[in-house]
């Protein structure tokens, strides 16, 4: 049997699964003391994540089961490791706000938020081995193998920042690692809690890998298509700080001698003045890398839906197909 989901359909199922998800992690730091290691926490838990990685854990789960209920605590898990790393991220990027909120190392101190993100990863395989599967070793397996590599995706955007002459593939390389496992552990572990075969779990990795890359060149995208004010973005806020995006590194392989020189400029000098924003939109144009950035967020959404049609249980993959095109319907 075949279902039909529309994408309102997948927004209340979000809608539910949102709320659930969030009470479940309103209850995981209930200490008080000592105040900057359990506070701390839970202060990064409360705020307004999309709570998108736990969400898939879900219908991963009921896409290879039918059902999602002794997945949450695996899904809880993955919300608390994603949420270490942000407090241990905002450090290193000096970040001062997330979600419009001062960030833990603001709001305390440095070594608040160092210790409160270690302990939060203790605790994220805490529920790892709370959540009622056998296929305990498999999940810590993969918690470790992820957490590694998104180590390694933070570690390659740091050296990333002071590199004058990085490439495309470097680029890609990195949020593959940074973003994009994170994203495709998310689903595997599903598939792990919900008995998948090692054939839905390579399915759910794909559908994982295509889906987050897509994800993160469409961020790219919309920033320089943003219009100011709209959903809080600056239009072209990547190039206005010398961000090297997948539009900016595509269009040094594609642009005259002449615009090279304008666009290294902003990589050689952490940025350029908004004025020149709509020149740099210009370039990428007439480089035809908006197109191909629209023809690879499409090639990589269809290439994941692919991924997952032969998965068993009709509701919870067209749940993750219907989601996965909510994300990529995303606009500014």
């Amino acid at each position: 049997m075949n279902i039909s989901i529309t994408l309102e359909q997948v927004e209340q199922k979000y809608q539910k699964y949102y709320k659930r998800l969030n009470n479940a992690l309103s209850t995981c730091f209930t200490k008080t003391s000592p105040e900057t290691l359990y506070p701390p926490a839970q202060y990064i838990l409360e705020g307004k994540g999309k709570r998108i990685r736990p969400f898939l854990t879900l219908l991963a789960c009921e896409a290879v089961s039918g059902f999602s209920k002794n997945a949450i605590n695996t899904a809880i898990a993955i919300e608390i490791l994603h949420n270490s790393t942000l407090a241990h991220d905002d450090i290193m990027d000096q970040a001062d706000l997330r979600h419009g909120r001062p960030t833990i190392h603001v709001k305390w101190n440095t070594n608040a938020a160092i210790l409160s993100g270690d302990m939060m990863i203790a605790f994220a395989y805490e529920y790892i081995l709370q959540t009622n599967t056998p296929r305990h070793d498999e999940l810590v397996h993969l918690l470790n193998e992820a957490h590694i590599t998104i180590c390694e995706g933070q570690a390659i955007d740091m050296e990333f920042e002071q590199r004058k002459d990085a490439t495309i593939t470097d680029y890609l390389d990195m949020i593959s690692k940074k973003t994009g496992r994170l994203i495709s552990a998310s689903l595997e572990a599903g598939g792990i809690v919900g008995d998948g075969t090692s054939e839905q779990l390579e399915k759910l990795v794909i559908f994982g890998n295509k889906i987050g890359r897509a994800f993160q060149v469409q961020d790219d995208y919309l920033d320089i298509m943003a219009e100011d004010g709209k959903s809080g973005k600056v239009s072209g806020g990547d190039v206005i700080n010398g961000k090297k995006t997948y539009l900016l590194l595509r269009s040094l392989d594609l642009a005259t001698d002449s615009e090279k020189n304008l666009l290294q400029s902003i990589i050689d000098n952490n940025g350029i003045s908004p004025e020149r924003v709509p020149e740099i939109r210009g370039i990428y144009e007439r480089c035809g890398v908006l197109d191909e950035a629209r023809e690879l967020i499409n090639a990589d959404t269809e290439a994941a839906l692919s991924a997952v049609e032969t998965l068993p249980y009709d509701e919870g993959r067209e749940y993750l197909k219907g989601f996965a095109l909510k994300l990529m319907k995303r606009d500014f």
